[in-house]
C-alpha cells in the first residue's frame, strides 16, 4: 500500500494522510494548514489531494488542523462518506461553519482594503459557508470500540484518545493479497488526568504506527501548578484593575478553563465580584455539545453532573453571542476575565481583545494551548515587543503567561509511556504532528529506549508499506519551503536604501503631501524591520 503525507509532516498543522490500497484510496484526517503565509498557501493546492478520487475520510477529531479542509474537498468533487465518532460529527459541523464565516469576513475586509487602495479586488475565499454546510450530510458517526468496514478489504476502529470530546485513536486493518496489515494513527494523544476527558486508550499491537509528537521534547506542569499559575494571572490583573485575556480553542480548552475557574471558585481563589465573559459563539455551542455527550466525559465529571453541580458554569459567567456584546466588553472599565477564540490569536474576536489590552501595563494574556510557528500567539509567547493587529502596531506591555499544563496533548513522558504498551518490536513508527527539532529529539529517545525503527516523513513524501520489508520511498517529496537567498535579498534592500539616501535633496523638493506619504511608508518599513529584530 502507498501512504502520502499531505500535512502534519515536520509541522503541527494540516494533518492528512492519503492511503492507497489495491482496492481503495482514502484519507485519515483533512486538516487546515496554519501558521506562516507560506504554510497556509498549501490550503489552496487541491491537486495533491485529488478529492474526486478519494473514496472516504476517517477523521480522528474535530480540531480544524484535522478537519478544516473538508469543505475544500467537497467544493472540488469529493462525494464519499466521512467517518467520525458521534461527538466529533457534531463538533465538526459547527467548527467548519465558523471557519467558513471567518474566511468570508476576512475576504470581505481584504476586498475593501484593495478597493480603498485602488488595487485588484479579485480576492477569493478558501471556502464559503455553503461549502461547509455541504459537508454535514456526508458525515457518518460511529461509537468507540465498534469495528466497521468503510471500504473493501478495510476495517476500522475508533478508540478513545483522551484528547478532546470524541477524539479517537484510529486502528486500521487492511487486507491485501491475503495478508492483513495493522496501521495505527494516534491522532492527538491526550494528557492523562486532564479535566473532563478519560485517559487515552492503550494499544498493544500494530505493524505501522503514525504517532503525534507535538510535545515530544518536554513535559507539562502538574495540574495543581497550572491552577495556581492561572490564579496568579487573575490576581495580578485584578489588583491592577485590568483584564485577563485568555485565547482558547473553542473545543475542549475553553471547557477545561471554565472547569478550572470553577475549581478556583470552590477553593476561594477567584474574586467573587470578577465578571467572566465567554466571548465566542462557537465555544458556547461547543459547550452545549459537551453537555449533550455526558457519557463521553470522565467518571469524576459525570458524578458532579449527577449531583447537580455543573463545572462548566459559574455565578458571574456571561455569554457574548453577538458582535455588539463583544464590543461592550472592551468598553467595560475595570477587571474581567475574557475567554475568546482563536487559541493561536490568528482569527476571530480574540484579535480585538488583544488590540484593546496588549498595550496596557497591568493586563495579562494567558496562553493555554500550543502556538504554531508564524501565528500571532507564537510571536507574543516568544517575546515580541510589538505585534501588528488590523494594520496597527500594538505595543506589548501586558504580562504574558504561558501555562502548558492545560494542554490537551500528552507531554514527552506520557508519549513514551503510551508506547510501552506496544508488543511488536518490529513495528515501524512515523513521527507526525510535530516540529522537526522536537521530532528528532523524540525519535532518538524512542530508538534508544525501545529499539523501534523511527522515520520522520516530509511534506508530500510518498512511501510504500509492506510487512517485513524496509520502507520504500515511492516519490521524492517536493521542497516544503523554498530556499531563501538572504545575501541577495538584503543586498538588494541595502542598495535601494543607499540610492534613496543619495536623493535626499530631490525628496525635499517634492510637494509636502508627497513627502509625508513617503515618510509614512519609510516609518512603516522601519517599524516592520524592528519587529523582525524583536521577534528573533
Amino acid at each position: 500500500m502507498k501512504v502520502k503525507f499531505l500535512g502534519a509532516a515536520r509541522a503541527v498543522t494540516g494533518s492528512c494522510f492519503v492511503i492507497e490500497t489495491d482496492k481503495a484510496r482514502f484519507a485519515v484526517d483533512c486538516g487546515m494548514h496554519q501558521g506562516t503565509a507560506e504554510t497556509e498557501k498549501r490550503n489552496w493546492d487541491i491537486s495533491v489531494y485529488d478529492p474526486e478520487h478519494i473514496d472516504f475520510f476517517l477523521i480522528t477529531h474535530a480540531h480544524i488542523d484535522h478537519s478544516g479542509l473538508l469543505p475544500r474537498m467537497v467544493q472540488n468533487g469529493f462525494r464519499g462518506p466521512i467517518y467520525a465518532t458521534e461527538p466529533t460529527g457534531d463538533l465538526v459541523k459547527i467548527l467548519l461553519l465558523d471557519s467558513a464565516h471567518i474566511q468570508e469576513v476576512e475576504t470581505g475586509w481584504k476586498i475593501k482594503k484593495m478597493q480603498r487602495s485602488g488595487g485588484s479586488t479579485d480576492v477569493k475565499t478558501l471556502y464559503a459557508v455553503k461549502d461547509a454546510q455541504a459537508v454535514a450530510p456526508l458525515i457518518k458517526t460511529k461509537t468507540y470500540d465498534s469495528i466497521f468496514s468503510p471500504g473493501n478489504g478495510i476495517k476500522a476502529n475508533f478508540r478513545d484518545a483522551g484528547h478532546i470530546l470524541g477524539a479517537a485513536i484510529l486502528e486500521l486493518f487492511i487486507e491485501e493479497n491475503g495478508t492483513t496489515t495493522k496501521l495505527v494513527f494516534s491522532g492527538d494523544i491526550g494528557r492523562r488526568h486532564q479535566l473532563l476527558m478519560e485517559d487515552p486508550s492503550t494499544v498493544s499491537e500494530a505493524d505501522f504506527l503514525f504517532m503525534e509528537s507535538t510535545y515530544g521534547n518536554r513535559n507539562h506542569k502538574g495540574e495543581e501548578d497550572s491552577l495556581n499559575e492561572l490564579a496568579e494571572a487573575i490576581n495580578y490583573s485584578y489588583k491592577n484593575g485590568e483584564k485577563i485575556i485568555i485565547p482558547a480553542f473553542a473545543v475542549e480548552r475553553t471547557q477545561e478553563i471554565l472547569y478550572s475557574l470553577h475549581l478556583l471558585s470552590v477553593a476561594g481563589k477567584l474574586p467573587k465580584d470578577l465578571p467572566i465573559f465567554l466571548d465566542s459563539p462557537l465555544a458556547i455551542q461547543a459547550t452545549e455539545i459537551f453537555r449533550r455527550y455526558r457519557s463521553y466525559l470522565d467518571e469524576e465529571t459525570q458524578a458532579l453532573l449527577k449531583k447537580g453541580e455543573d463545572p462548566l458554569n459559574l455565578p458571574h459567567l456571561k455569554f457574548s453571542s453577538t458582535t455588539a456584546q463583544s464590543m461592550e466588553i472592551n468598553e467595560l472599565k475595570g477587571p474581567a476575565i475574557v475567554i475568546s477564540a482563536s487559541g493561536m490569536a490568528n482569527a476571530g474576536r480574540i484579535k480585538h481583545h488583544l488590540k484593546h489590552n496588549l498595550w496596557r501595563p497591568g493586563a495579562s494574556v494567558v496562553f493555554v494551548g500550543f502556538q504554531a510557528e508564524g501565528t500571532p500567539g507564537r510571536r507574543i509567547v516568544d517575546g515580541a515587543k510589538t505585534i501588528r493587529i488590523f494594520g496597527e502596531d500594538i505595543s506589548i506591555k501586558a504580562k504574558v503567561f504561558t501555562i502548558n499544563g492545560f494542554s490537551a496533548h500528552a507531554g514527552q513522558d506520557q508519549l513514551l509511556d503510551w508506547l510501552t504498551h506496544f508488543q511488536n518490536k518490529k513495528m515501524q513508527i512515523f513521527l507526525v504532528h510535530g516540529e522537526i527539532s522536537v521530532q528528532e529529539h523524540l525519535a532518538s529517545l524512542i530508538r534508544e529506549r525501545f529499539g523501534f525503527a523511527v522515520t520522520i516523513p516530509e511534506y508530500l513524501e510518498e512511501i510504500n508499506l509492506r510487512l517485513g520489508a524496509p520502507i520504500q520511498e515511492f516519490k521524492k517529496p517536493q521542497a516544503a519551503a523554498p530556499k531563501i537567498n538572504w545575501e541577495l535579498l538584503l543586498g538588494d534592500l541595502g542598495s535601494k536604501i543607499s540610492r534613496l539616501s543619495a536623493q535626499q535633496e530631490k525628496l525635499k523638493s517634492l510637494p509636502a503631501s508627497k513627502q509625508i506619504e513617503i515618510k509614512n511608508l519609510l516609518q512603516e518599513a522601519n517599524q516592520r524591520i524592528n519587529n523582525i529584530k524583536s521577534d528573533s
